[in-house]
């Protein structure tokens, strides 16, 4: 789901990830043996990461819509509008069906995610995006997911190193050039070829993450997932309150346009919601809630 984007669950024909300890394609038994376990851990940190964004709230809570999904599975809605957050949603996804519903998908898939989107009341606080997700079909499964950010209009450089800092601290176990990797796959995705720019101040993203080495796989998939509010509270507890003008907000508007932009152009996610059949309002939750062309 970018986005909050409801379903953000694909598979890569490529990968640019270290060839040593990723694999394009893996063979496996359908479903995982460790499904179970996988989602266990995408439910417990989508829980985390409400309760850490309902901190900063005074006085509103997320509002939670389940939804279902014919043949197999469903999501649930969770979208959180107050002050400070002039729009947040946290989402959940887990489908199945018999087909995979991409062009090179063959036989019964199994998809699951959580997926993020902030955008905040104050201009001088930046859009967040993360999402964590597993894709499984009978030929192979992976995990996939990262998170980036996007200032609207008013970057910070202290607030970029903290965040990419954040990151980087997290994949160190995992190898010198994991980091690097992952950031240069974030520059790449994020990017609006009309607009000749990078969407924001970049990240990370990977997918089809399959090494072989499921239980290093799984660790690395949990370092991202678990290391996402250290990069970004921090930056909303300094900016939140931040005093703005009219035009500051005015500009806020305009820049949330190239968000829109990408998302409904370029974002494989929101191309796999609609084609595997998704909710419409998971998928578009992504969507601010307030923007401007001029």
């Amino acid at each position: 789901m970018e986005r909050s984007h409801g379903l953000l669950l694909f598979r890569h024909k490529q990968t640019c990830h270290p060839a040593k300890w990723i694999s394009k394609s893996v063979f496996m038994v359908f479903p995982h043996p460790r499904r179970h376990e996988f989602i266990s851990f995408l439910h417990m940190l989508r829980e985390k990461i409400i309760v850490a964004l309902e901190q900063l709230e005074p006085l509103d809570v997320f509002h939670r819509e389940r939804w279902n999904y014919s043949p197999q599975g469903g999501g649930e809605i969770a979208v959180l509008k107050g002050k400070i957050f002039e729009k947040a949603a946290v989402n959940w996804s887990g489908v199945g069906g018999p087909s995979f519903p991409m062009a090179d998908g063959k036989g019964a898939f199994f998809a699951a995610g959580v997926s993020l989107i902030t955008h905040m009341a104050n201009p001088h606080a930046p859009t967040a995006h993360f999402n964590l997700r597993l894709i499984e079909t009978e030929e192979t499964w992976g995990f996939g997911g990262g998170y980036d950010l996007t200032p609207m209009g008013f970057p910070y450089d202290e607030d970029t190193q903290h965040f990419h800092g954040e990151a980087q601290k997290a994949l160190r176990p995992f190898g010198s050039i994991v980091y690097e990797t992952f950031s240069q796959h974030a520059r790449d995705y994020f990017y609006l070829p009309h607009r000749k720019k990078e969407r924001g101040v970049g990240g990370i993203f990977f997918d089809s993450l399959n090494s072989g080495d499921v239980e290093r796989d799984f660790q690395l998939w949990q370092a991202v997932g678990t290391s996402f509010l250290a990069a970004l509270l921090p930056i909303y507890h300094k900016r939140i309150h931040h005093s703005y003008t009219s035009q500051e907000r005015e500009e806020q508007l305009r820049m949330r346009a190239h968000y829109v932009e990408f998302n409904l152009l370029y974002d494989r996610g929101t191309r796999f919601g609609f084609q595997s059949g998704g909710n419409p309002e998971a998928i578009l939750c992504s969507m601010p809630p307030l923007v401007k062309w001029s």
